[in-house]
């Protein structure tokens, strides 16, 4: 009995060190705030107690810190603050500055802290310093982010924050004002908390309260920030106006044409209550974003391309719960832009004066918050300009007004109720208006749930939306999905139903690559994420997709494929992906005819990827897939490559390389004179490179500059008609020529924050006019066609954009 109680003890203590109860600490309202300089030696410092005691979640996951880290937390009416001491030798922090947001992968060390306000194990928000002083910040959701970025990156937010550096390691003070946050309105609150501290010479990631990565979700398992009391927070109330001025010139026939841009306006935010906060902003300018990455589409479904507006990509989680908004919609190029852009280039005594490439906004709010009972609350609502081209007509010099986009009204209506454990209900609505009676209107209305057991172990979750366009020709469509799964431990695995009816359209505010599908999907998966011999961790999955047409009911594909990871104990990573389309795919859609397919034959695969040690100065990653169909003279390779080098800890460049190619591939080459789509086999080759390179002057001070060229070479083989079987029939004398595309870009970007939420953007752009397509007989080469864009028109742009940043109790402070 004495030997086995000698031998449950050290288990036992072993387990409740690595695992132990939930965390808390008890708030402390400070009756004077500490200064923000980073010492920590503020007497109001010590009523605080400490957090401490991190354990690991990576590279040994459960084992306690390698490092000692101490962190105090108080509050007050105004905001929350934060303290804390990460004790180490000081020559072996890393100390590499980056750009706001930019810190994974970087060598630097960073301390966070995460809250989740409503304690409802599901929303939160971030808050990270690294020891160059540069902040990142995140909201957190159910379906926001991954194992290493926890939340959405994208949401800025505006806080002070100091680093010292200590002999005996470094110390950091955070500033959080309320009007960063949410909470509910009660005398007496319970929040969740986190702290997080990342050493870079050793990439150990060590929480307060531990994280086990076999446990399905992040905010689960945050620790408490117990009894906050009568928090009275002043009026939330922001304004950032905003001028802009610059200059643009563009190539227009033998000439340049030479704009001068100017615009103004403001953002507001405003704290209606501490749970609800109303953001509008008033003639949008999006001078400084990056530029697309335009591309040669041979597919039959629209290129999606990313959000770099700041109001479309800040404090929008909520809204795209159910993956229905797709801001880009939103300003978009006029519908009307091509047919007269088109319409100048064929007939010669037509002069297009003005032809607008963006649709102006009047304006764009967002209403969001949650109530005390754990419901979420979100409005949006955007205005679209109508826009207008000129056109004049040169034999008599009449100049005649053709709107190319009418006035248009853009709104999203959410409801997220947050359930017991990780669990939620979420209902969606969103509604597209444009002025005119045969103009095309737009609904859809949404339903999303996700259902958890007590234990995190098991998941159910569903969706079911309907879509209803409005106007001469209207129509209406469905869509639902339900997932049963096993997401917690190291075995886990899932099945799944997908239904999209053929007439389902949420595209006017969402995107849809197609319709009218009928798929099951599943996964099994080990996972193991304590150290090995070898590894750190490791997966190994194995999955499936069978998917039909759900009108009429046919066979569409079959994919299956097994997929293993490896992340090595020098930091290396690993994977490997091997799979089949054993059967020919059955394409409906690249014919666009309804009812019509393609035959495209079967095919395996495999694929490798990995990358380096990213510790070091140089830091590669790489991908590399090969596919074999099971016709002679097909294949299919896509290579990718990315490397990485840091010159110093204020200088670092970046080139990728993307080089894909397939043999007699099918496309859309056009339709005979009778209606009859031909299809053309092409050998396309598409190769991409991107250079880019970060400056950091301060940590709030840094370049930015890209460069990109595409390159897509699409020689025609061959010709056909396609069967009522899907087979090929070379019977027909279509011809077209082949294709030879280049696009190319530069992006430069200058950003100053100058002073908390305020910032100085000085931008240029240079991008290709509209001669992009070089002779493919004598520019058969990449280094070919890159030689010869110089020769090319170009575009220029430069543009000064000025933000201030002003807190309504600040000025009325002053």
């Amino acid at each position: 009995m004495l030997l086995g109680r000698l031998f449950f003890i050290p288990l036992l203590l072993l387990y409740t060190i690595a695992f132990p109860q939930s965390k808390s600490l008890v708030a402390i309202k400070a009756e004077q705030a500490p200064k923000i300089d980073g010492e920590l030696n503020d007497a109001v410092w010590d009523k605080a107690p400490a957090a401490t005691n991190f354990i690991q979640k990576f590279p040994n996951s459960g084992f306690p810190s390698s490092v000692k880290t101490n962190v105090k937390i108080l509050y007050d009416n105004s905001a929350i603050y934060i303290g804390a001491y990460l004790f180490d030798d000081p020559a072996l922090i890393h100390k590499q500055l980056t750009a706001r947001d930019e810190e994974q992968q970087a060598d630097v060390d960073h301390f966070a802290v995460f809250f989740h306000t409503y304690n409802d194990k599901q929303n939160g928000f971030q808050f990270l310093v690294t020891t160059g002083n540069v902040q990142t910040d995140a909201r957190l959701g159910p379906n926001l982010g991954d194992n290493v970025n926890y939340g959405d990156k994208t949401w800025d937010a505006v806080w002070d924050s100091k680093i010292k550096i200590q002999k005996d390691g470094w110390t950091v003070e955070m500033k959080i004002p309320y009007f960063s946050l949410r909470f509910a309105k009660k005398n007496l609150q319970d929040w969740g908390l986190q702290f997080l501290r990342f050493t870079r010479r050793n990439s150990e990631i060590s929480f307060w309260n531990p994280v086990d990565p076999n446990t399905n979700g992040f905010v689960n398992q945050f620790g408490e920030f117990k009894d906050l009391k009568n928090i009275h927070p002043p009026l939330r109330l922001s304004f950032s106006p905003y001028v802009a001025s610059g200059v643009r010139v563009t190539p227009e026939g033998n000439g340049h044409k030479t704009e001068w841009l100017r615009n103004g306006g403001m953002d507001v935010k405003y704290g209606i209550n501490e749970s609800f906060t109303l953001d509008a902003t008033l003639i949008p300018d999006y001078g400084e974003v990056v530029s697309d990455n335009v591309i040669n589409n041979l597919s039959p479904f629209e290129v999606k391309f990313d959000e770099h507006r700041p109001f479309f990509t800040e404090g929008t989680e909520i809204f795209n719960k159910s993956g229905l908004f797709y801001s880009r919609r939103i300003g978009a190029t006029p519908a009307g832009y091509d047919s007269i852009s088109r319409m100048g280039k064929i007939n010669p005594s037509l002069d297009i004066k003005k032809n607008p490439t963006v649709t102006q906004l009047y304006n764009a709010i967002k209403f969001s918050g949650r109530t005390k009972h754990k419901l979420g609350i979100g409005v949006f609502n955007a205005v679209g300009a109508p826009m207008n081209a000129i056109i004049k007509d040169k034999t008599n010099g009449v100049e005649t007004r053709v709107q190319t986009e009418p006035l248009t009204n853009y709104n999203i209506f959410v409801l997220d109720q947050a359930l017991k454990g990780r669990s939620y209900l979420t209902f969606t609505n969103t509604n597209v208006i444009r002025e005119g009676k045969e103009q095309r209107d737009a609904n859809v209305s949404a339903l999303d749930f996700s259902l958890y057991d007590n234990e995190n172990i098991f998941n159910v979750k569903g969706t079911a939306r309907y879509s209803k366009i409005f106007g001469i020709n209207p129509y209406d469509g469905f869509n639902t999905m339900l997932r049963v799964g096993k997401v917690s431990g190291k075995f886990q695995y899932f099945l799944q139903n997908l239904v999209k009816s053929d007439r389902y359209d949420p595209n006017d505010l969402g995107y849809l690559l197609f319709p009218n599908e009928l798929s099951y999907s599943g996964e099994i998966g080990y996972f193991q994420y304590s150290p090995s011999k070898t590894f750190l961790n490791y997966n190994y999955k194995l999955d499936f997709r069978y998917a039909r047409l759900y009108d009429p009911n046919a066979f569409s594909d079959l994919n299956i494929y097994a997929s293993g990871y490896w992340y090595f104990k020098n930091l290396w990573n690993v994977g490997l992906k091997v799979g089949a389309f054993p059967e020919d795919q059955r394409d409906y859609f690249v014919l666009n005819t309804p009812g019509r397919f393609v035959k495209r034959p079967a095919w395996s695969y495999a694929q490798v990827q990995g990358s380096t040690d990213d510790r070091k100065r140089f830091y590669f990653t790489y991908s590399y897939l090969i596919g074999k169909f099971y016709i002679p003279g097909k294949n299919y390779h896509l290579a990718l490559a990315d490397l990485r080098y840091r010159f110093s800890n204020k200088l670092s460049i970046e080139a990728s390389i993307n080089h894909e190619g397939e043999k007699n591939y099918i496309i859309l080459a056009g339709k005979e004179s009778n209606g009859q789509p031909v299809i053309g086999f092409v050998d396309f080759t598409n190769i991409e490179s991107i250079f880019s390179g970060l400056y950091n002057f301060a940590p709030r001070i840094n370049l930015t500059i890209r460069a990109r060229h595409y390159w897509s070479k699409v020689p025609y083989n061959k010709f056909a008609h396609v069967t009522s079987t899907g087979d090929y029939a070379f019977n027909t004398s279509f011809t077209k020529p082949n294709e030879n595309v280049n696009y190319f870009n530069i992006d430069a970007l200058l950003t100053w924050d100058f002073k908390l939420g305020s910032r100085i953007l000085l931008g240029y752009k240079n991008w290709l006019g509209d001669d992009e397509f070089l002779d493919p007989t004598n520019n058969k080469t990449y280094f070919r066609n890159f030689s010869r864009l110089f020769n090319l028109p170009h575009a220029n742009e430069l543009t000064l954009k000025f933000i201030y940043f002003l807190d309504y109790n600040q000025l009325r402070r002053k």
